[in-house]
């Protein structure tokens, strides 16, 4: 019997549902930061066993939209519970059980298996985890829950092993040797704007997207010219930095990852340029990815 299936994790911001899809799938397709909102795509990775294929999905973090970019971000998250075989809610020992109630409230009347992740128990005593477990069986009472820390790969393995019992039997969705979906341009994108989040502060890496405008593969070298879209002129001077000082360390650090995530030689090419709505605009994010066709 084989078994096969879609599983979504869903969950508010900086929870660690990045950090737990990467360790479940075992290579960096989700970019990671100590900043809320840092994920804004719906990113599959797929695990293969002898009997099973497990395809998660990670999602961008529950929010009220304040403009057209986080309301496709939200459709990613409510599609999400929609087309899921099995999913992963993910929070932490700090957020409050009543966060977003109404979203809660959903997901409880989705009649899909649930698996409640209380991650980051590394940073809790023992009386306060379960004091949440016990809170979290009150308000997901269709959910099994399972203290976790996804940093520490503490038990990962039960998950797992509750995923595989409750996956339907199925076909493999995708074959054998696949790993994602999404292309290594996306990558490419997500692994400049990861840096974006990292050397940056304040509004700046919510305000930016990053647009590949050339991807040419040789035997030697991948050559990627990028633009960093800006929301406002002074941002584009932010980014960019004095003689370019910080503009040239994104791309280096940039540059050092995609070399390791595409195990090739990487000429890396950076601009800057000023849109000022580009998160409203319909076009910008459709090219984004952010708005299907």
């Amino acid at each position: 019997m084989f078994k096969s299936g879609f599983v979504n994790i869903l969950g508010n911001p900086n929870v660690g549902k990045s950090t737990l899809m990467n360790v479940m799938v075992g290579e960096n397709l989700s970019i990671i930061t100590s900043k809320a909102q840092t994920t804004r795509h719906r990113i599959l990775g797929v695990v293969n066993g002898d009997d099973y294929q497990i395809v998660f999905s990670d999602t961008p973090g529950i929010l009220k939209p304040a403009y057209r970019l986080q309301e496709s971000m939200m459709r990613f998250v409510y599609s999400a519970i929609g087309d899921a075989d099995v999913i992963l809610y993910v929070t932490d020992t700090v957020e409050k059980a009543d966060k977003h109630a109404e979203f809660l409230e959903r997901i409880n009347n989705c009649g899909r298996p649930i698996l409640l992740l209380i991650n980051k128990i590394d940073l809790s005593t023992q009386d306060r985890l379960e004091a949440l477990v016990e809170e979290w069986k009150q308000r997901l009472p269709s959910a099994t829950v399972f203290p976790v820390s996804a940093l520490q790969k503490f038990n990962l393995e039960a998950v797992r092993s509750s995923i595989i019992e409750h996956l339907p039997e199925g076909p493999r969705y995708y074959e054998g040797d696949t790993l994602t979906d999404r292309s290594l341009r996306f990558f490419a994108s997500e692994i400049i704007r990861e840096k974006i989040f990292l050397n940056y502060r304040k509004e700046i890496p919510y305000s930016v997207e990053v647009g590949i405008e050339e991807f040419k593969e040789s035997p030697t070298l991948i050559r990627i010219e990028a633009v960093i879209y800006a929301a406002r002129e002074s941002q584009k001077g932010i980014l960019i930095g004095n003689k370019g000082l910080a503009l040239k360390k994104t791309g280096s650090d940039a540059r050092q990852d995609l070399e390791n995530f595409l195990r090739s030689k990487v000429y890396l090419g950076l601009r800057v340029k000023v849109d000022p709505d580009w998160r409203n605009n319909l076009t910008q994010l459709k090219r984004f990815g952010y708005i299907q066709e």
